[in-house]
Order: structure tokens, then sequence, then C-alpha cells
């Protein structure tokens, strides 16, 4: 009798072994890809607002990325007209800052998977700071806009470009579903708009927050009083 049981318990291990193998390796494999299935969805969230993602000139080329240096120096910035230069796809053309920041976030034009590695992305869709309507600036939440949820009614965020420094104070604290658009499409007024997908540890979060600035002081690249 009890070797009966005991052949009936071998037999029934035997024929679990193969499935809890089967399990354990399908275990390991669904945490390998977590990792690169949550960066690519928190980075579809990231940019839908743009569809642009590549420059059509460089289409065959690839992302061709341009690093500048910005102006920083606070007297160059003196004159009260100035002529706005448009950025190329993929060029670093702005530095932002405010108190809530450790770090100057660096500001690319355009929407990509490896700027968003090196920096913030304006949406090319948007309005170029200093041209009237809707200057929308997203970043990831685990990198350059980590802070970004410190950010409140009143607070001041300074741009800095190579022809004009923009200062912009918060309006209003902002949440959406990823889903939604209206805080990303051209307005008539002309404001700031940044945001970033809100933290979740269990993957890739489908809500949204950020902040609607106005602008209220511009002060453009005075080339001749730099030299």
């Amino acid at each position: 009798m009890k070797k009966n049981k005991s052949n009936h318990g071998t037999l029934l291990i035997h024929i679990a072994t193969p499935f809890i193998m089967f399990a354990m390796c399908m275990g390991l494999i669904m945490i390998a890809l977590i990792v690169p299935s949550d960066k690519l969805q928190r980075y579809k969230g990231l940019v839908f607002m743009d569809e642009l993602k590549i420059d059509p000139e460089n289409a065959e080329s690839g992302l061709k990325i341009k690093d500048n240096a910005i102006n920083s120096d606070d007297n160059n910035y003196s004159s009260d007209k100035g002529e706005i230069i448009r950025p190329a796809f993929g060029e670093h053309y702005a530095d932002l800052s405010c108190d809530a920041f450790e770090t100057t976030v660096p500001v690319y034009w355009g929407s990509d998977i490896d700027l968003f590695e090196i920096g913030a992305c304006q949406a090319s869709s948007s309005s170029v700071f200093g041209d009237p309507g809707n200057s929308v600036v997203s970043a990831h939440v685990n990198t350059f806009f980590a802070e970004l949820d410190k950010l409140g009614t009143g607070d001041i965020i300074t741009v800095k470009t190579n022809y004009g420094k923009f200062i912009y104070t918060v309006r209003e604290t902002i949440s959406f579903k990823d889903s939604e658009k209206k805080y990303v499409r051209p307005t008539d007024d002309t404001r700031l708009t940044l945001y970033t997908c809100t933290k979740d540890i269990f993957g890739a979060s489908d809500q949204r927050i950020g902040v609607i600035c106005d602008l209220t002081e511009t002060k453009y690249y005075n080339a001749e009083e730099a030299e």
C-alpha cells in the first residue's frame, strides 16, 4: 500500500515538473521584458502630442542631434526686440531652470526616444520660444522632470536661448490622461506648458501632471553689446 502511494507521488512529480519549469521560464522572460516594455510605453505616452518624430530632411540618415552652448550671461539679454531663430529637429536650443529643479534642463527641439535620454523635448508642433502660442515641453519623470510636481502657482521659470531670455510664471497645475490633448494644442495666448507622466512603481502610467505658465518678461540677446 505504501509502495503504491510512493509510486503515485513520484508520478505526480514527474508530471508536474515540466509545468513548473515552464512557469519559471516564462516568469524569467516576463521580468526581463518589464524594463524595456515599460520604457517603450513611457516614451509612447510622452510623445503622443508630437506626430513629427523625425525631421523629413533627415529621414534617410536618421536623427541628427546638435548640442549648443546656450548663452548664460544675463547682461547680454538686454534688448526688447530681437530675431527669433527657429531650431532644427534634434537641436539643443534652450536651457530651462527654476528653483524646484536641482539642475538646468536642456531643451531639444522635437520628440524622439534618443532626445528624451539627454534632455527635455519640445513638441515641434508647438510654438518656438518668443513666438505667440503654446510652447509644449515634456521630459522623463525619472530624470529631467523628476521635480516637476514641486512646482506651484506663482513659481518662476526661466528659459534661455541664444537669441533671447523668457521668464514665465506658473498659472496653474494640471492633471490629465495621456489620451487628452487639450493642454498640448495650439493656443491664442502665449504660454509655456510643461508636463510629464506620474510615477508608478507598477509600470507605465497613463496619467500626466504638469503646469501652465504665463509669459511675464522677454529680453532678447543683444549681439552688439556682447561685442
